[in-house]
């Protein structure tokens, strides 16, 4: 079954900083470019974090006012969340600024795990690197979402040939497949139970997949089959480690 890869849907052309880059280009950068955030690499064009729009919100925050020591604050007093924060206000250069280490991905990475990244990490963007870990690319919330938002009938057409016929070798007529906002619904009963699972889960792994809703039923239960026979195996090979 075919998955787009990362490398499919990035942009190539990257808005980079180094770790030198001064705070104050890195924001004139992100309003020129209307980026929320951009990476920072080092002189092998390796990432070694990111800007992101929290960062700079943080380092242009608010500074206290004429009549507070900001400069005998204790920094040693704060919790580390709150360190952090002054850090930012004060940051000077982009590696100052950046939070590290880098959420990244490859380009090789189907579109699928780069979302789950993104969702399991909490970022909308992620740096894309290459064999040899070096920027290659940007890929967004937006980018991945053009793959997720495929037509109804595109999703269906995948699902019958990919999982049906060419994975399992079934007869379309067999199962049953609709398609509604990337809702697929498998409807049938083919004849071993197995068959029935296998096209679920692979119907999932389609992209553009929302959800599956199972409604198949099976002539044999071939995976009960399968378990007595291994429980019949063991026995067997017990009685032998007897004699």
């Amino acid at each position: 079954m075919k998955h787009d890869r990362v490398g499919s849907v990035m942009t190539m052309d990257v808005v980079r900083a180094v770790y030198d880059t001064p705070s104050d280009e890195v924001a004139r950068l992100r309003a020129a470019h209307g980026i929320g955030g951009l990476p920072v690499v080092d002189e092998d064009d390796r990432v070694i974090g990111v800007v992101s729009e929290t960062d700079l919100v943080a380092h242009q925050a608010e500074t206290p006012g004429p009549h507070r020591t900001r400069g005998r604050l204790r920094l040693t007093a704060l919790s580390p969340a709150a360190r952090g924060r002054t850090a930012k206000v004060a940051a000077r250069t982009a590696g100052q600024l950046m939070s590290a280490p880098p959420v990244t991905a490859h380009a090789e990475d189907t579109i699928v795990a780069a979302a789950r990244t993104m969702a399991r990490r909490g970022v909308k963007r992620l740096p894309v690197l290459d064999e040899e870990d070096r920027l290659v690319g940007i890929v967004t919330r937006r980018d991945l979402l053009r793959v997720f938002l495929r037509p109804d009938a595109d999703i269906r057409a995948e699902v019958i040939d990919e999982v049906l016929v060419r994975a399992l070798r079934l007869m379309p007529r067999g199962i049953d497949v609709s398609a509604a906002e990337g809702v697929v619904t498998l409807t049938g009963r083919p004849e071993r139970r197995s068959d029935a699972e296998i096209a679920v889960a692979m119907t999932r792994q389609t992209d553009g997949v929302v959800a599956v809703v199972d409604e198949l039923t099976w002539r044999v239960d071939d995976t009960r089959l399968r378990s007595d026979e291994q429980v019949l195996r063991g026995v067997t090979d017990d009685r032998l480690r007897t004699l």
